[in-house]
C-alpha cells in the first residue's frame, strides 16, 4: 500500500499548524505512519496462514479465524491513520479557497490565506474536534473487537463446522501484543495533543477577544470623560461670564435712556409756566 499521499497531506497541513500541531504531524509520521509501513505491516503479513487449530476439519481454521479477528488489527490501524489524518484536509481546502478567492477577485481579501481567523479557525478548531472523536471512537473499536489490547497465545473454538472444541494457536502474540500497546500509547500521546491544541486555541483567542472589547470600551468611556470635560467647561465659562456681567455698573447710554422721559417733563412744565 502506498503511504505517499498522506505524507504529502501532512507535510501540507504542517505550515498552517501551531507548535501543538507541528508535534503532533511528527508523532504521526513517526511513530505511527513509518512504523507501520517498517515494522508492523510485516508481522500480520501471514496472520490467517500461521492460525493453526488442532483439528483437520473443513472450515474450522477459517471459521474460528472469523470469529476471533472479524477485522485485522494492521487493516483496523491502517483504517485509523487515515480517518485521523483526513479532518486536515478541510484545513487546507479552506486555505486553498482562500487562495483561490483572491486570484478570482484580483485583490487583497486577506492579510494572509493561511493566518488563523474568523472562518479558517471555525474549521482549525473543528478538525482538531473530529481528529480527537476518530481517535477515541477507533480505541473503543479495538478494546470491543478483541476483548481487550492482548493477544493470547491459545483460543479455544466451537463453533460448527467443528465437530468439538478445539484449541487454535495465533502466531507472535507477544510481537503482536507489543505493537498493540505501541498503538495505544500514540493514539493516547495523539489524543493528549488535540486537546492540549485545542485548549490553547480557544484560551489564545478568548482573551484576544476580550481585550479587544476591553479596549473599545475604554476609548468609549474616554471620549465620553473628554467631551462630558468640554461641556463642563463652556459651562463654567458662561457662568462666569454672566456674573461679570451683573457686576459692571450701567453704560452712560443706559442712564441717558433712563433720565430722558424725567427731562421731558420738566420742559414741558417750563413752558407752560411761561404761557
Amino acid at each position: 500500500m502506498s503511504w505517499g499521499f498522506l505524507r504529502d497531506l501532512l507535510s501540507g497541513v504542517n505550515k498552517y499548524s501551531t507548535g501543538i500541531g507541528r508535534i503532533w504531524v511528527a508523532v504521526v509520521f513517526i511513530f505511527r505512519l513509518l512504523v507501520y509501513v517498517a515494522a508492523a505491516e510485516n508481522i500480520w503479513k501471514y496472520e490467517h496462514d500461521e492460525f493453526e487449530c488442532n483439528i483437520k476439519q473443513p472450515g474450522c481454521e477459517n471459521v474460528c479465524f472469523d470469529h476471533f479477528f472479524p477485522v485485522s488489527h494492521i487493516r483496523l490501524w491502517a483504517l485509523q491513520l487515515i480517518m485521523v489524518s483526513t479532518p486536515s484536509l478541510l484545513v487546507v481546502f479552506h486555505v486553498a479557497y482562500r487562495e483561490n478567492r483572491e486570484r478570482h477577485r484580483n485583490q487583497k481579501l486577506y492579510k494572509s490565506p493561511g493566518e488563523r481567523n474568523g472562518g479558517l479557525l471555525c474549521t482549525y478548531l473543528i478538525s482538531l474536534i473530529l481528529k480527537t472523536v476518530f481517535e477515541i471512537f477507533f480505541l473503543v473499536l479495538f478494546y470491543k473487537l478483541y476483548n481487550g489490547f492482548e493477544v493470547p497465545r491459545l483460543v479455544k473454538c466451537d463453533i460448527r463446522p467443528c465437530p468439538n472444541t478445539v484449541d487454535c494457536y495465533i502466531s507472535k502474540p507477544t510481537e503482536k501484543m507489543i505493537f498493540l500497546y505501541f498503538l495505544v500509547a500514540t493514539s493516547c500521546l495523539c489524543i493528549a495533543l488535540n486537546l492540549s491544541e485545542l485548549s490553547y486555541l480557544i484560551f489564545k483567542y478568548s482573551i484576544k477577544w476580550y481585550l479587544k472589547r476591553y479596549i473599545k470600551k475604554c476609548q468609549g468611556s474616554r471620549s465620553d470623560c473628554h467631551t462630558s470635560e468640554l461641556i463642563s467647561k463652556r459651562q463654567k465659562s458662561a457662568e462666569g461670564a454672566y456674573a461679570i456681567k451683573r457686576a459692571q455698573p450701567p453704560s452712560l447710554s443706559v442712564r441717558s435712556q433712563s433720565h430722558f422721559p424725567f427731562r421731558k417733563c420738566l420742559v414741558y412744565s417750563v413752558f407752560n409756566g411761561m404761557a
